[in-house]
């Protein structure tokens, strides 16, 4: 059996994923600008690695869980039982659910602020990001064998951390400006 996971194999994803989409914001930036293409490139790398993080086994080789041993429902006792964190980022792990999805919210809102529907686009996105959040813990119920839990609790933290990203994203944005660059903009 082949088993895939841990630390290591997350950053290597995440680092070639980077790459991937670093050439992507670099292709983009002359039709969308600079501040917009890095922000919605950032922002489709920052969804990818949350999926790389939360859908891989934290442990390498983990193996075959019996589903007999796991969970048959998602943890609905919020606040429950949550490990006391990740080694990369001291603290409680519901610390961490709140920061990985910052970023996401931060760069979809100053992404989408360039063009005039982004009134619409910025909230949208924030709740696909939430709904993204339940799709993950989903799978992780599902999916026995990546040894990980459902839990109501990481939904709401990354919805926190996603709200929280869209407040910073504002703040860029209004210091940033992206829609200076509206010359070649053709979705208004």
């Amino acid at each position: 059996m082949v088993t895939i996971g841990g630390t290591g194999v997350m950053l290597l994803a995440a680092l070639a994923s980077l790459v991937v989409f670093a050439l992507i914001a670099s292709g983009l930036s002359r039709r969308l600008g600079r501040v917009t293409a890095i922000a919605l490139a950032g922002w489709a790398w920052t969804v990818v690695v949350l999926g790389i993080l939360t859908l891989l086994p934290a442990q390498w080789g983990t193996g075959f869980v019996p589903a007999e041993s796991r969970l048959g429902t998602c943890s609905m006792d919020y606040g429950g039982p949550a490990p006391d964190g990740f080694w990369i980022l001291s603290g409680s792990q519901r610390m961490l659910n709140v920061a990985v999805f910052v970023p996401a919210g931060a760069l979809w809102v100053l992404g989408v602020s360039r063009w005039r529907r982004g009134w619409l686009l910025a909230p949208a996105g924030l709740i696909g990001l939430g709904l993204y959040s339940v799709v993950i813990e989903l799978l992780q119920l599902a999916l026995a064998r990546i040894d990980r839990a459902c839990d109501i609790t990481d939904v709401v933290d990354n919805v926190t951390g996603a709200l929280m990203g869209g407040a910073i994203g504002v703040v860029l944005a209004l210091v940033l400006r992206p829609w200076r660059h509206r010359r070649h903009d053709t979705a208004r």
